[in-house]
């Protein structure tokens, strides 16, 4: 059995892995199945970009300018949470670019979305974790791992990495020892930020050590304050539900939890 018991392991997966609170219609471009909305979402919109078919929801005419112009729509009818004025990628279930959305309409549309994290050692094997600005849109005050964020349009996984790391904590890649790649996962959940979003998220992480003497420094103002914790406080914060529920996942595939088991 993990340090991190049984029961808690089960109330994750089921958080991170469950179905939308309402009815969603796949939303199609050509024979590509890229989301999913809920009918009174879309039916608002009158768009001619955006039809009703038998097989659910849509686009018509070129991927990119017609997202555009349905979360510009999107928009001005307040149903976006949050304008971001960040383009996302658009993959085919063989990772193949078909185009690009605003980010702020990604979770209304049931666009999967990609995240990188960095899970941050101290050398004698503590975990640098960060705890979220209290006005984040998602997640306030709740603690993540050392860093996370989204993987744009014009980045790659390792140039997302890059840049978080160095926005979030203030760090530079080329100053951390032992980076290694460490996996990914995927979620599927309601969004708990937007309403009648639903969350369809890939999530790569990696681990690094922070050497001696260096202390994460937030530079964009998202992050309240860090903490380097032992592995049997995480463990115990953890199933206090203090982390977000992409932390929660990232350190259980991370081991987090079988070294205090195996003690």
């Amino acid at each position: 059995m993990s340090g991190l018991g049984d029961p808690w392991l089960a109330s994750l997966r089921e958080r991170t892995d469950c179905s939308p609170l309402a009815p969603r219609e796949p939303l199609w471009w050509g024979h590509h199945r890229i989301g999913s909305v809920e009918h009174h979402v879309a039916a608002a919109l009158h768009l001619p970009q955006l039809k009703h078919e038998r097989d659910g929801w849509r686009i018509h005419g070129d991927m990119t300018p017609s997202l555009e112009q349905i979360a510009e729509a999107l928009r001005d009818a307040g149903t976006v949470r949050a304008w971001r004025n960040e383009q996302l990628a658009v993959i085919d279930d063989e990772g193949h670019l078909l185009g690009t959305c605003e980010r702020g309409v990604a979770r209304l549309l049931g666009i999967a979305t990609r995240a990188v994290h960095l899970i941050g050692l101290t050398p004698e094997g503590h975990h640098w974790v960060q705890q979220r600005a209290l006005d984040k849109a998602s997640d306030p005050g709740m603690w993540d791992t050392l860093v996370g964020g989204m993987v744009a349009a014009k980045d790659t996984r390792e140039s997302a990495l890059e840049r978080e790391t160095w926005e979030e904590a203030g760090l530079r890649m080329a100053e951390l020892q032992e980076v290694a790649y460490g996996g990914h996962l995927f979620t599927r959940r309601p969004s708990g930020e937007q309403p009648c979003g639903y969350v369809v998220e890939r999530i790569d992480w990696y681990r690094a050590v922070v050497p001696r003497g260096v202390v994460p420094t937030n530079q964009d103002g998202e992050v309240a304050q860090f903490a380097s914790v032992a592995p049997a406080q995480l463990c115990t914060r953890l199933q206090h539900d203090e982390f977000t529920l992409d932390a929660g996942l990232i350190f259980v595939a991370a081991g987090v939890g079988r070294e205090r088991a195996n003690g």
